[in-house]
């Protein structure tokens, strides 16, 4: 990645019209693996959209994080003549050290 300039990359595939399962790498961020990344998934609905690959009017949902055993669902909301991109999902709140049972 570094000897390309880039910083991230996003791994895709595609499990039916609206569903996909997505890998968010960032190893030059200091971070292996995102288990569920807002931005990328804002910036794949728009590049599916302008490519096509989707309805301009549609709902897509990205399932991210399973490889890591932290699965997370993230959803993009596209609207026809509007071109923001509305993200929404869940996560997990990861424990500061000193902040559960075992520490």
């Amino acid at each position: 990645m570094r000897r390309l300039d880039l910083t991230t990359v996003q791994l895709v595939w595609r499990e039916d019209a609206t569903t996909f399962h997505v890998r968010d790498p960032f190893p030059v961020g200091g971070v292996v693996e995102d288990p569920a990344t807002g931005a990328a998934a804002a910036a794949f609905g728009a590049y599916a959209r302008e490519l096509g690959l989707v309805p301009q009017e549609s709902v897509l949902t990205l399932h991210q994080g399973d490889d890591m055993g932290r699965p997370g669902v993230l959803t993009v909301e596209l609207r026809a003549g509007d071109g923001r991109i509305r993200v929404g999902g869940a996560g997990a709140r990861i424990p500061e050290k000193g902040d559960g049972p075992n520490t």
